[in-house]
C-alpha cells in the first residue's frame, strides 16, 4: 500500500552515516542492515541514541550502474565523524513524502518512489536535483525505515517513508 503524497516544511536534521556506492543488486544483499547496525553501534560507543528512524540518503542515482548513498541515523545535535562515519545535515526546506507499507522484496519501494515522482510531475513540482556526471543528483532524497525488521516482524506491516526536497524551499 502507498499513502497519498503530502507536502511539509522540515527543519534541518543532523545525522551520522556511512557513505558507499552500490548497485541495485547489492542493496538486496544485506548491505542496508549491516551498515545501519555499524552506525548504530558507533553511536552507542559515543553514549548517544538516534533521534529517529534509520534511513538511506540517495546522493546520486544511476539505476543501471551505481547508487551513491549514505546509510544513517538522525541525531539530536551535530557530531564529528571519523574516517568511516560521516556527519551531515539533511537540509531544511519543503519536502514531498509518502509512506509505503509492505515488504522490501519485490518492487514495492520502486513503485513508491515512482508514485512520488509521478505525483510531483503532475503537480508541477521541481525537485532539488540536477544531472550529475554519474546520474541524477539530489539535495535530499531519502527512504526512512519507520517500521522495519528491527521493530516489526511482519513484513506486510513494514513502513518506509519516501521523501524528496523541493527545489523551491520557501516555507508556504
Amino acid at each position: 500500500m502507498i499513502t497519498e503524497p503530502k507536502l511539509e516544511n522540515r527543519s534541518d536534521q543532523h545525522y551520522v552515516a556511512i557513505r558507499t556506492q552500490v548497485s541495485m543488486q547489492e542493496l538486496g544483499t544485506g548491505v542496508i542492515p549491516q551498515l545501519h547496525r555499524e552506525v548504530f553501534a558507533w553511536l552507542g560507543k559515543q553514549g548517544l541514541a538516534p533521534s529517529g528512524a534509520p534511513f538511506i540518503r540517495y546522493l546520486v542515482i544511476n539505476m543501471m550502474e551505481k547508487l551513491d548513498i549514505e546509510l544513517g541515523w538522525p541525531i539530536a545535535r551535530a557530531l564529528s565523524g571519523t574516517d568511516r562515519i560521516c556527519a551531515g545535515v539533511l537540509p531544511a526546506g519543503r519536502y514531498a513524502s509518502l509512506v509505503y507499507i509492505g515488504p522490501y522484496e519485490g518492487d514495492g519501494l520502486i513503485k513508491a518512489n515512482a508514485a512520488l515522482l509521478d505525483w510531483g510531475a503532475a503537480h508541477g513540482i521541481a525537485w532539488d536535483s540536477w544531472q550529475d556526471e554519474h546520474g541524477d543528483g539530489f539535495g535530499a532524497r531519502l527512504e526512512s525505515y519507520l517500521k522495519d525488521p528491527g521493530n516489526e516482524p511482519d513484513p506486510a506491516k513494514w513502513e518506509t517513508e519516501v521523501a524528496i526536497r523541493l527545489a523551491d524551499n520557501r516555507p508556504q
